[in-house]
């Protein structure tokens, strides 16, 4: 059977148009069936307007509100009720969809799904992830990326948790690398938040190879990198704008310095390859960890490409039950903590025994 995937409809900045096109390809290439949300007054003559869709599984709810990039999260959240978020999460909570995409304003995203979906048991606050290309032709799991501006030790464990989960699950790595995000590599090195998280993630049982650096998000050396949401959003900003200019001072050099027809073709299709490793769109979109349902995040831009594989990305999520996977790897940290504590906690309460008697 095909995995439902509830697909904000008016969440990009040229919405419906990729949203649209973007459902019709992921259909046509994958086993899923999209419901687009949003208002079906503009959706269906959109819908229409492609011939492609005939015979899709793609099917229209109606919601008279939109949340755009310009609105509050927070007073958003609360007073648009019909908002595309809004029905295309209850549909994921409701059971009548297995996985949620948007492209629309990340804040809202995330405020509506905590608020819709909860959180899974053990999380404390959700983190959002992001997938980045590196130089050993692998990927790379970067949270959170801007859920959460202030953490605290124990959050950035679940993001590890959570982070390592997912990459196992999706990326299809059974031992990935799994790093801290500071200013140096020695334990004593960074500020109070990543030397006590550090000591919480030396005791998890997975590959942990203590603190990297900012230069380590893109080498290939690492599968998952763990931080705080302000640290992780300014390196996803910084990533983006640097990919952009790359590409421009790249094309430009190829202009300038490409003068045969031969070698500049050869040349066109080695940029078109590089284009396309660093293209955010192969990538989909981030998923937003720790909610009790698949809800993945778009960039404002997304083309119908992002969508097409933001669509793939939340039907593997929903088809591998993250969820469920995430909760067993917390309860396990969880126990295995508490069992820890409580021989010291006995031997405490001995001692204290023997001291009042004496």
């Amino acid at each position: 059977m095909p995995t439902i995937i509830a697909l904000d409809a008016m969440g990009s900045d040229r919405a419906p148009k990729p949203e649209v096109e973007g459902a019709i390809l992921a259909c046509r290439d994958y086993n899923v069936e999209a419901v687009l949300v949003g208002p079906e007054a503009q959706l269906r003559p959109a819908l229409a307007a492609h011939p492609a869709s005939a015979g899709l599984p793609i099917s229209i709810v109606n919601a008279s509100e939109v949340i755009g990039m310009q609105d509050k999260a927070a007073q958003a959240v609360r007073a648009k009720k019909d908002s595309s978020m809004r029905v295309g999460l209850r549909l994921v909570r409701d059971g009548k969809a297995s996985g949620f995409v948007s492209a629309g304003n990340t804040g809202a995203v995330m405020a509506t799904a905590k608020m819709v979906l909860g959180t899974v048991p053990g999380v404390d606050r959700p983190g959002l992830a992001a997938v980045f290309p590196t130089a050993a032709g692998t990927a790379a799991l970067l949270l959170d990326v801007g859920a959460n501006v202030d953490s605290k030790p124990q959050n950035l464990e679940q993001f590890a948790v959570m982070g390592e989960v997912y990459y196992r699950s999706i990326l299809g790595n059974a031992r990935p690398r799994v790093g801290l995000l500071s200013i140096g590599e020695e334990e004593s090195k960074g500020n109070e938040l990543t030397r006590e998280a550090y000591k919480l993630l030396k005791q998890q049982p997975f590959n942990f190879v203590g603190n990297v650096e900012g230069r380590d998000l893109y080498n290939g050396k690492l599968d998952v990198i763990v931080c705080d949401g302000f640290v992780g959003n300014v390196a996803l900003k910084i990533s983006e704008g640097m990919v952009e200019a790359v590409r421009f001072l790249l094309k430009e050099s190829l202009r300038a310095t490409i003068t045969r027809q031969v070698g500049f073709l050869i040349s066109r299709r080695a940029f078109e390859d590089f284009k396309k490793r660093l293209d955010y769109s192969e990538y989909g979109g981030a998923p937003l960890l720790g909610v009790k349902g698949v809800c993945i995040v778009g960039h404002g831009s997304s083309n119908s490409n992002a969508i097409k594989n933001a669509i793939r990305v939340a039907a593997e999520g929903a088809r591998f039950d993250i969820n469920a996977k995430i909760e067993q790897e917390l309860a396990r940290t969880k126990a295995e903590r508490e069992s820890a504590q409580a021989p010291a906690t006995s031997m405490q309460g001995i001692s204290q025994a023997i001291s009042s008697k004496l």
